[in-house]
């Protein structure tokens, strides 16, 4: 390792009416002070051999920059896997998230018994009877111990209330990817591979519009991509930004009882049309469905997955073939 560390990125400061009185400093009103919120925390590793671009993480809904770093059972997670690639990483935890939970809205983090919702939603399997019962071929490492740790790995938004994200704020998190980004590009003179996943592709599309140091997004399993008329699409087509999309196992072959089945065909299916009309347009976009490579058994979190490290291989192999370094 070459460096490491950690910073802050974007924000608003925000200020209480009044005057401070520092000889009442005590005092609870909180006048005439301030507090620095709603920004990005993010974690970099810089390699000895650094030979590819820099890579920033963004992770999904209920998730902090640890799903990058690990695995449920303890193996290496992407993060190192791209290091030992060549890539500097820089590991968001996302606007009210993980390490940057400072936030300018009140949200609701009482507690809330959701593992089984999630374990369904996230295509790992089906939970009857008290038992985890994961998918026929599953890569995901489903003993006691990994479930474990699995959901204690989940954490909640300090500025939301909704317990589906209905109420994410998807602009102010965008504009602290794309101000960890310019900052990636201050300290490197690079630009940044944008590595998102599920919640976290709403604002990876966002934030193309207010940084131009994007060089390539690989989204996992984004919640939907921009249609063709939005701001969304319209950046990243201008700035001619190379995107692939990959989805795993469980969607064409899942069970239509639960409903998280159609919700992800759906969901895919925004990307095939995002596929098409940026392809038409001229741009560069390929839709990775795994099963179609051969690559089965992948649920929701396929970097954490039992062949996490080939499913990285595969991005390594995209990122060589389609994007400029």
């Amino acid at each position: 390792m070459a460096d490491q560390g950690i910073f802050s990125a974007g924000g608003i400061t925000v200020t209480s009416e009044g005057t401070f009185d520092p000889e009442n400093h005590w005092e609870e009103t909180g006048a005439g002070q301030t507090s620095h919120v709603d920004h990005a925390n993010v974690l970099y590793q810089i390699p000895e051999d650094e030979t590819g671009l820099p890579m920033v993480f963004l992770h999904g809904y209920g998730q902090s920059r640890m799903g990058w770093m690990t695995t449920p059972d303890g193996r290496e997670g992407w993060s190192d896997m791209f290091l030992r690639k060549g890539h500097s990483v820089f590991l968001i935890d996302e606007p009210r998230r993980g390490e940057a939970g400072a936030t300018s809205v009140s949200g609701d983090i009482s507690t809330k018994t959701l593992d089984q919702r999630w374990y369904t939603q996230f295509r790992i399997g089906r939970w009857e009877n008290g038992t985890s019962v994961p998918n026929e071929g599953s890569q995901f490492p489903n003993d006691e111990e990994s479930l474990d740790q699995f959901f204690r790995q989940m954490t909640p938004d300090t500025g939301m209330t909704s317990d589906m994200g209905a109420d994410f704020d998807n602009e102010t998190v965008a504009r602290a990817v794309a101000a960890t980004i310019d900052e990636v590009y201050e300290r490197t003179g690079k630009n940044s591979i944008l590595v998102t996943h599920s919640q976290g592709g709403g604002p990876g599309w966002t934030a193309a519009q207010y940084t131009d140091h994007i060089a390539a997004i690989v989204a996992v399993e984004p919640g939907g991509a921009p249609a063709a008329d939005s701001a969304d699409y319209q950046a990243v087509l201008e700035k001619k930004i190379p995107i692939v999309m990959y989805f795993g196992d469980y969607i064409d072959n899942g069970d239509p009882a639960i409903q998280a089945t159609a919700a992800w065909q759906s969901m895919r299916q925004t990307c095939y049309d995002f596929e098409e009309a940026y392809t038409a347009a001229g741009g560069n976009c390929t839709v990775i469905d795994l099963p179609e490579e051969g690559i089965t058994g992948n649920d929701h979190f396929m970097f954490q997955d039992l062949n996490n490290d080939v499913i990285a291989d595969h991005v390594e192999n995209w990122i060589q073939e389609n994007v400029e370094s």
